[in-house]
């Protein structure tokens, strides 16, 4: 079977993403999933220092505990890779920070990137995106506590495209955010909303 315009766009895309340069001091090379025509867009941060080796998204420690999630949900990581479109604010690990830890993207970097992000919007055109992490969230919603959006479902437009968004904290083994209350409840009543979502759900039935 021939491959469908929309498998092609996306693969055009990747290819365009993972020569992309824009960022002279962010650590290449481009992190990128595949391109999986799906309906659920993954949204993360930024990749850390050793996904760039590697060649995927969320394969150190802070995915572990990702896939730990979802996996409790019906979608263990080779599924969840297969059927999820994983995207991120920068794509590319900003490098160390002077003070120790990663970089946080600077605003510049982040406008850069964004246009990658608005593209894979326009062609998947998703009924849900989760939202992982602060930064993550951040480009969707207002957010200045995560307690005040980890544990619900939001509609939001972007790129000409409505759809639902559902944060999650960021799974990083350095934050204590969710073994600690309220962080631990919120994430448990938002793991319990992507179960039942209809999108999540037809990835883990389909």
């Amino acid at each position: 079977m021939p491959p469908t315009k929309l498998a092609l766009a996306l693969a055009a895309h990747r290819e365009a993403l993972t020569a992309c340069r824009r960022c002279p001091d962010m650590v290449g090379p481009v992190v990128a999933g595949p391109p999986v025509q799906s309906r659920v867009l993954l949204v993360g941060q930024a990749p850390g220092p050793h996904e760039g080796a590697i060649g995927r998204p969320f394969a150190w420690t802070a995915g572990k505990r990702l896939f730990a999630w979802l996996g409790d949900l019906g979608l263990p990581e080779a599924r969840a890779r297969e059927r999820l479109y994983f995207a991120a604010v920068a794509r590319c690990f900003p490098g160390k920070a002077s003070g120790g830890g990663d970089r946080v993207p600077d605003d510049a970097e982040i406008a850069r990137c964004s246009s990658w992000l608005d593209a894979e919007i326009a062609l998947l055109r998703p009924k849900l995106a989760l939202l992982v992490g602060k930064l993550a969230i951040a480009q969707f919603l207002p957010v200045t506590k995560l307690d005040a959006v980890i544990g619900q479902v939001f509609p939001v437009e972007r790129a000409g495209v409505r759809f639902e968004a559902l944060p999650l904290p960021h799974p990083s083994g350095a934050s204590t955010w969710t073994h600690t209350e309220p962080g631990r409840t919120l994430t448990a009543q938002a793991l319990r909303l992507l179960e039942r979502h209809p999108a999540f759900a037809s990835l883990v039935e389909g």
